[in-house]
């Protein structure tokens, strides 16, 4: 029978599928759901950079906003219920972790190495197994040089690893000038994984009303395509663990992560469209390619098509069409 044991960033896990973060994982309700369905871990619903930075304003008494923070933002967060949301959020770490065996991963979004980092260590002290840190920078800061952005990742992972001792992962995007080299060098940190990629709030125009409306709020399937890419060419390159995000709506998509090298592989939006129960069939479908395959255990094939294991390596790294593909990889 097959074996889907594993490890991520030092926790044991009972299959590499992990729930990421969304708005089904900040119920207490629906995280025992996905722990039953299978779930080898959850990573909870981000709390944002800005929620506890305002908790600190207040607490302070100081109006000033903190400089990091745009004023636009006071419009988005309810400041009267803001503290009541770190609250909730340190309590349904704690009652996740009574009531769940798999690990619990919190998330922080943050854009900033600002004072927030302090709210790192109650997050640990609430009983969280690991922290993983959403990170994006949207590189349209015109006085801000590459270099710059840049620096910013390295000073977040250093001000919250100063804070705990838990198992710490950092989830990026791929704007990056040179992402292979970014993604290595981080990985020469401090941290313990590498979450590639997040995905992101895009923008679309209402015609009628003239206003500026989300676009795209769920992946697709042909997302996979970035991740695997990734996960392709950093397998074996990275000192730490590194697990796929986006596109990821079937059990065969996580074969295919698994086989690019990705130690664990996290989707949301495939629970939207089919139900949490989906991630039992998830489950079955790997464990059934497994056994027809003759694998007893994930470390037999993790890895097995990553780039420094195939003998075409220039294939991942091609961009434009051709008209003819070799299929001898």
């Amino acid at each position: 029978m097959a074996n889907l044991t594993t490890k991520y960033l030092g926790l044991e896990l009972r299959n590499p599928l992990i729930v990421g973060s969304c708005g089904l994982t900040d119920d207490l309700v629906k995280l025992k759901e996905m722990e039953n369905a299978g779930a080898g871990a959850v990573v909870l619903k981000s709390l944002f950079e800005e929620e506890i930075e305002i908790e600190m304003k207040k607490s302070m008494d100081n109006m000033s906003a903190p400089s990091n923070i745009y004023p636009e933002i006071f419009d988005m967060f309810d400041l009267d219920t803001v503290e009541d949301t770190l609250t909730k959020y340190l309590s349904l770490i704690s009652e996740a972790k009574k009531e769940l065996t798999i690990p619990v991963i919190a998330s922080v979004n943050c854009v900033s190495a600002s004072e927030w980092t302090y709210f790192a260590k109650r997050i640990q002290n609430a009983g969280a197994d690991a922290l993983e840190l959403n990170v994006f920078l949207m590189p349209s800061d015109f006085d801000k040089t590459a270099e710059d952005n840049e620096k910013i990742y390295f000073d977040i992972i250093n001000k919250v690893k100063q804070e705990v001792s838990i198992p710490v992962a950092l989830k990026v995007s791929y704007y990056f000038t040179n992402l292979a080299a970014m993604l290595q060098k981080l990985s020469e940190t401090e941290i313990d994984g590498l979450v590639l990629f997040n995905k992101f709030f895009a923008p679309d125009f209402d015609i009628h009303n003239f206003r500026v409306v989300p676009a795209f709020l769920y992946s697709n399937a042909s997302d996979l395509a970035v991740s695997l890419r990734w996960i392709s060419i950093m397998a074996e390159r990275v000192k730490c663990d590194l697990a796929s995000s986006t596109g990821v709506h079937s059990g065969k998509a996580a074969i295919k992560e698994l086989l690019a090298g990705a130690d664990a592989v996290q989707f949301a939006s495939v629970l939207y469209k089919n139900g949490i129960d989906y991630i039992t069939t998830m489950l079955n479908d790997i464990k059934e390619w497994m056994d027809e395959s003759g694998f007893d255990s994930i470390d037999e094939f993790r890895g097995k098509m990553s780039q420094a294991k195939s003998i075409n390596p220039a294939v991942y790294e091609r961009a434009q069409f051709m008209k003819h593909y070799s299929n001898k990889f």
